[in-house]
Parts: structure tokens; sequence; C-alpha cells
């Protein structure tokens, strides 16, 4: 699964790394994002590529109550193109959500060891991720999920679930903006390739979602 993540880089990095045009309206970074938050995404209108936040939990267009999202932080990969919930999102809402690194838990004898994971080739990436508006009286919502696969061999010794990250070459692919039956989708994101990781140990500091400094990325000696 993917439960937490950090976006360190600045405005211009972003801009420049994803070829965007327009400045980000009230751009933070943040060492601790986390479920319920709202989240840095690239969606495209059709015209090009538009950068902005949506709250991290996807409140489907049909659901009665916006809590839902709580549940819906992720979304499996290999089944989210068969989801009611998922379903008509693999076709036409699809989007990246900007991070730079994520976090995961491994579990140990001592217990969980939170480990902040990168890539090693690149400061910048993008989860796969799906959105949609929810609407209800004058209340509405712009709501994600980051969608997720089974552990590479690296990844494995962490965990058994992972999120997408998606090659460099094909983020634009990811959110171009025609119509796609799911099943395309679905095969298209079978058929990404990995790139390489690398985990270090941080501190449970970053346990909680209201800790939100640099403490939550300072490497602490394995056990």
């Amino acid at each position: 699964m993917c439960g937490r993540y950090t976006l360190l880089a600045d405005e211009l990095e972003i801009i420049k790394e994803f070829d965007l045009q327009q400045h980000i309206d009230s751009y933070q970074t943040s060492y601790n994002i986390a479920p319920g938050q709202n989240v840095l995404a690239v969606i495209h209108d059709g015209k090009q590529k538009r950068a902005g936040y949506l709250r991290w939990g996807l409140v489907p267009s049909w659901a009665k109550d916006e809590k839902i999202g709580y549940k819906m932080i992720n979304a499996r990969s290999e089944t989210a193109h068969e989801k009611p919930s998922f379903k008509k999102l693999m076709a036409r809402k699809r989007c990246l959500i900007i991070a730079d690194s994520f976090y995961e838990w491994k579990k140990t004898e001592q217990g969980k060891q939170p480990k902040r994971i990168q890539l090693s080739n690149r400061k910048l990436f993008a989860f796969a991720g799906l959105w949609d508006k929810w609407e209800q009286q004058e209340h509405e919502l712009f709501t994600c999920t980051v969608l997720t696969k089974d552990a590479n061999e690296f990844m494995r010794d962490i965990h058994h679930r992972m999120p997408i990250i998606l090659p460099k070459d094909k983020e634009d692919e990811w959110i171009k903006p025609q119509n796609q039956q799911p099943i395309e989708a679905h095969q298209f994101l079978q058929s990404l390739t990995d790139e390489k990781f690398n985990a270090y140990n941080v501190p449970i500091y970053v346990n909680s979602a209201k800790n939100n400094d640099a403490t939550c990325i300072e490497p602490i000696a394995s056990t």
C-alpha cells in the first residue's frame, strides 16, 4: 500500500520536471503527507497539463457519504478496471500524484520500523493515480487514490504491496486526455517496468501525521 510520502522539491523544480505552463497555486512542501490531506496532482484537461490539489482518499461521484474516502486511499491495479469505484476513472480520470519519496513500515522483532524509500536515479516522480469529482447540494470535492501493485523484489523485504511509480517517459501517456477502455489502462500499468530504489530507516516520529519537519527523514541506524 501507500499511506505516507514526502514532497520537498521547490515549485520551479516541479514545473520544470513535469513541463507545466502555469505556477502552482498555494504550493507547500511536506515531510509527511497523509491520507485526508490535499495532495499535489497533475491532470490533462484536453488542452494542457494542469497541476493542483486533490484530497487524498477517493470519494466516487456516486457516493452518498464523503467519509468513504478514508477507506479508498489506494486502489489495487490488478482489479481497478473491474471495480465499480474505479472502472470509469481508469477510462478517463487518470492523474499523476507528485512525490519525491514514500514511507513504508517493515515488521521487525522490535516492532514496525518506518523506512523512507526513494528512486536511485531521479529525485521527483509520480504515482499513478485516479481522481473524481463529488458533489452534494452546494458542496463539492475533488479527490484521488494511489494505484498499487504487488511488491517487486526490492520492496518485498519491506512490504507486500507498493505504489505504482510511472517511468518518466510514461507519465504523459498515463494522463493523455483520450478516453480509453478500462482494460487498456490496466494493460498499460501491467506493462510498466520498475526503476531502482534505495531505502533507509527513519525515526518512529514519522508515525504521527501531526509531525511534519526534517526529523521525519533523518537517517537512523539499523537495529
